[in-house]
């Protein structure tokens, strides 16, 4: 079964095929970072013209790269919640005009299950039931996977999620968009001990996360060194910052693997780039003897081919829309 996949629900205007739910035939990117750059962040109503403007061709390249057309499509598979929702309507409505024209069913996918599912790409022989921490700028969450469309969160962030704590400090450090993997590299090399960070925790809540203390934290070790006109070691900082995120992370993904007794463990979202986020994580699931899986890191960002595999599971549960299907903000994945 091929599925023709859509994914517009930041700033990534991106298309793919996909077929059986594992094998990607094509995965088109068009990626609006240079522009938004300018602004040290991603503005909405931007993504939304740059969206509208990239669609129609993302698909052609996505079914030209595969060696297909829309007769050899068995359905159509969109990015419907969360994210920005302009840039959600752009994708949903597109989608609903393929599948106006052609009949193909319609199939609407949750953000953060594609995200999970672009394992199954990396990893064919994955199957739930898996733990997987899902990191990234807007979502930090540990998710069961009970089955391909079944999901329970186990913990949360209360505030921040992962990757905008690190982008917003990446920002205060004077580094440029995208914050969080232009500190990752600029830590390289760096002493994670050199700056105290926080440890912080939810009361009464032991797998959920917050970040918003640790934001602060490296704003007033800035401020401070600024009024004392002293410099700040930007690579050790982002060194001792990344490693207090990290440490959150894996600490409660340890927990709650523990108490829930699973032994595979699965990383998913932009943050699973982090090159010491995959370290720690697999260094965790070694001293336990657990399985560890990671996207390739072409997988982690926002892409067409996650939502298309995971498309086919919601395919096959019979989880399809009709053409008044609406994109969402906010959705929980379960």
């Amino acid at each position: 079964m091929k599925i023709l996949s859509l994914e517009s629900s930041c700033d990534e205007t991106a298309a793919a095929v996909v077929e059986d739910g594992r094998l990607v035939l094509s995965n088109i990117v068009a990626s609006q970072v240079e522009e938004h750059k300018i602004y040290g962040g991603v503005v909405p109503e931007i993504a939304s013209r740059r969206h509208t403007e990239a669609v129609s061709g993302v698909v052609k390249s996505a079914l030209d790269e595969a060696n297909c057309t829309l007769s050899d499509i068995d359905a159509v598979a969109v990015t419907y919640a969360p994210g920005l929702i302009g840039a959600l309507l752009v994708g949903v409505n597109y989608a609903k005009g393929l599948c106006m024209a052609t009949g193909l069913p319609l199939v609407p996918v949750h953000h953060l299950r594609s995200h999970i599912a672009s394992n199954y790409i990396t990893h064919p022989e994955l199957k739930p039931p898996f733990l997987c921490l899902v990191v990234s700028g807007g979502h930090s969450h540990i998710i069961e996977v009970k089955d391909y469309t079944s999901f329970k969160v186990v913990g949360y962030t209360h505030d921040d999620a992962a990757g905008e704590a690190m982008d917003k400090a990446a920002r205060a450090m004077g580094l440029p968009y995208p914050g969080g993997l232009n500190l990752d590299r600029a830590a390289k090399g760096g002493n994670p001990s050199a700056y105290k960070m926080p440890h912080p925790r939810v009361d009464g809540a032991p797998y959920d996360f917050s970040f918003s203390g640790l934001k602060t934290a490296a704003l007033n070790i800035i401020n401070s060194a600024n009024q004392k006109n002293e410099e700040i070691s930007v690579k050790d900082l982002g060194a001792s910052y990344i490693s207090a995120v990290v440490r959150c992370l894996t600490e409660n993904t340890e927990k709650a693997a523990i108490d829930l007794g699973y032994k595979t463990i699965a990383l998913a979202g932009g943050v699973s780039a982090n090159s010491v986020l995959r370290e720690e994580m697999q260094s965790l699931c070694s001293k336990h003897g657990w399985k560890l899986y990671a996207p390739d890191l072409k997988y982690c960002g926002d892409n067409g081919a996650m939502v298309g595999a995971q498309g086919y599971y919601e395919f096959l549960a019979g989880h399809t829309a009709g053409l008044d299907l609406n994109a969402c903000a906010c959705m929980s994945i379960e």
